[in-house]
């Protein structure tokens, strides 16, 4: 079998000669064995292959999504998002090109034709349902506006600038292509433009100094543009028609931005990553609340996607943790940062929280170090979170508050009080707190708060007693929910609080159990999974607690979809009449779990003794 690079293979038949040797100069001839694996969700792929033997299954779990044979380029998508969306893995002995992820975003830019026909091809794949849960998600965005991905902000040049003004200019903005003004002209000046201008020769045929070229002598103002509020498959249309990989984006007004293949790809094979991006990329308040708006629309698609809950909660913890950290540095001084500890708490800290509800956030700051300020920094962390899409918190665990902000010796005096005084919001405090998840600053002043908690709690039976009973305070009515359920003329009428009769006893009594056992987990169903390890509660309640809870957790979003799409606030409400029988099945089976745990705990804390 050759040991050379077969060219003649699609897409790589469309490459020039420099193109060719890139990929010689960075292509390896790799052998994988049957079972082997070659991408999973678990590590971030820096290569995509080129098969020349063998062939590789894609498969979810163990339900296969595709199978690719020789000739074949696999793992573009996934080295272009970042991220595997599934497992492939050999099926018989396979030998494969290795590209690394550099060659082949070299290759996109450098090459439109090439450009075109990976992007095309990842298309087609979706169209013939290669992968049913990425086909809905692909087609959902594809009918999002062009306003609604990554447009890059415009960055302008001056025509009449030379070549190393020019370079100096866009390296200072870490930009690699920009727009050219020149009079009523808009053109583009990129990269590539640049390579090709470093080459242009005057009428005597000397190569010129780069001094000596304008920007407008070498830039194209025959641009391709959009309307923002056109929809996305139509400006990949336009890129594939006419074979570029950047388009113009207009509205009413003008100019709005650029919007490249490459973005509009990544916003289309991962649309989280691309929020990330623009939290990380935001340079004011403005931009920070553009992505962060953003957030709920991710979800609505996810979810109709098909996505678990339990994936989605997880995104939506590790985005919302960077908009936090993102405007904290923005309104707090690097000292305050640098001396504090930022804390989201109750479901937010458990990453149980998805769509925006109520703001549960504090500050720990460092003893002996004062911000005079802090007042206003409070305030102004707050509003800019309202304005997010964040409702203020009616108890007012928020930053505002001055009890949520004090020094570390402050909270572990509320601490003590919360366990051993008399203040009967002690309990419910200590509950919120030890939910608590370091978002930015030194994390070690959580830990330290946190140790003194478990410190102080050994021996001290009737807190836990006490702090337990939460879970149980809210009662089923005297009718029981079995024959509500059935019952199909209540089934109209009644609502279900899915908070009270479903989420919180399940969360407050594992945070319990948590909190006797010492558990630094936070996440419901992690602390479940340490309390199993460490023989507190029984694997098969457990599963079934973790069944429940995301049960719970699916329909509650599912409820709040629907109410934000009627118009109304979202709640913790669900009427029977808005549920499907399978639903309904699967809630009397959530609610006989709740029921089984409350009577455990009952026992486990003697509740009755309380």
């Amino acid at each position: 079998m050759s040991s050379s690079f077969d060219f003649d293979v699609a897409p790589f038949d469309l490459l020039n000669s420099a193109q060719q040797e890139t990929v010689r100069g960075s292509a390896e001839l790799v052998r994988y064995a049957a079972g082997d694996l070659i991408l999973t969700p678990e590590v971030e792929p820096v290569h995509a292959y080129l098969l020349v033997s063998g062939s590789v299954r894609r498969q979810a779990g163990m339900l296969a999504e595709a199978t690719y044979g020789p000739g074949t380029l696999f793992g573009a998508r996934a080295v272009l998002s970042g991220r595997a969306t599934s497992v492939s893995l050999a099926q018989g002995e396979v030998q494969a090109w290795r590209l690394p992820k550099s060659t082949l975003q070299a290759l996109l830019v450098d090459s439109p034709a090439f450009c075109a026909a990976v992007f095309s091809e990842i298309a087609h794949r979706v169209s013939q349902q290669e992968a049913r849960a990425e086909q809905r998600e692909f087609l959902s965005l594809m009918m999002a506006r062009v306003r609604d991905a990554y447009v890059r902000k415009p960055f302008y040049l001056d025509g009449a600038a030379d070549l190393v003004s020019a370079c100096a200019a866009m390296s200072a903005a870490g930009q690699s292509n920009a727009l050219v003004r020149d009079g009523d002209r808009v053109g583009m000046f990129t990269t590539t433009d640049l390579r090709d201008a470093l080459l242009r020769r005057s009428d005597g045929g000397d190569v010129l100094a780069p001094h000596a070229v304008k920007v407008r002598d070498v830039a194209r103002f025959e641009l391709i543009s959009v309307h923002a509020d056109r929809e996305l498959f139509e400006a990949l249309l336009l890129m594939l028609r006419h074979r570029v990989h950047r388009v113009l984006v207009r509205d009413d007004t003008g100019i709005v931005g650029v919007l490249s293949q490459l973005d509009l790809m990544s916003f289309v094979s991962n649309h989280s990553h691309l929020i990330a991006l623009q939290v990380e990329q935001a340079r004011n308040l403005a931009d920070l609340k553009a992505a962060a708006l953003q957030l709920d629309g991710l979800v609505e698609l996810l979810h109709g996607g098909g996505v678990k809950i339990e994936v989605i909660s997880s995104m939506v913890r590790v985005l919302n943790g960077q908009v936090y950290a993102r405007l904290w540095s923005f309104v707090a001084p690097p000292e305050l940062v640098a001396n504090s500890c930022l804390l989201v708490m109750g479901s937010e800290g458990r990453g149980e929280q998805i769509l925006k509800t109520d703001q549960d956030n504090a500050l720990l700051l460092r003893d002996g170090f004062d911000c005079a300020e802090l007042p206003q920094v409070a305030e102004a962390f707050n509003r800019a979170l309202i304005d997010f899409g964040w409702p203020s918190c009616p108890g007012l665990v928020m930053l505002t508050n001055p009890m949520w902000r004090a020094p570390l010796a402050t909270f572990r005096e509320h601490l003590r009080s919360w366990i051993y005084g008399s203040d009967p919001d002690g309990a419910m405090h200590l509950a919120i707190f030890m939910d608590a998840s370091a978002v930015a600053g030194d994390a070690s002043l959580l830990q330290s708060a946190r140790e003194f908690a478990f410190d102080i709690l050994p021996g001290n039976d009737a807190f836990l007693a006490r702090f337990a009973a939460a879970a149980d305070q809210f009662e089923e009515p005297s009718v029981g929910w079995w024959a509500r359920l059935t019952s199909p003329r209540a089934r109209d009428e009644l609502p279900f609080d899915l908070k009270k009769l479903g989420t919180f006893p399940i969360v407050h009594g594992v945070r319990a159990l948590a909190l006797q056992e010492q558990v630094t987990q936070l996440a419901t169903t992690d602390r479940l999974r340490a309390l199993v390890d460490r023989g507190r509660v029984e694997a098969p309640l457990a599963r079934d607690l973790i069944e429940a809870l995301h049960f719970m957790m699916a329909l509650k979003l599912k409820n709040n979809l629907a109410q934000r799409q009627g118009g109304q606030p979202a709640d913790n409400l669900v009427r029977m009449g808005s549920m499907s029988t399978l639903e309904r099945d699967r809630l009397q089976d959530a609610l006989g779990i709740i029921k089984r745990f409350r009577q455990f705990l009952q026992q486990h804390f003697k509740l009755g003794a309380v």
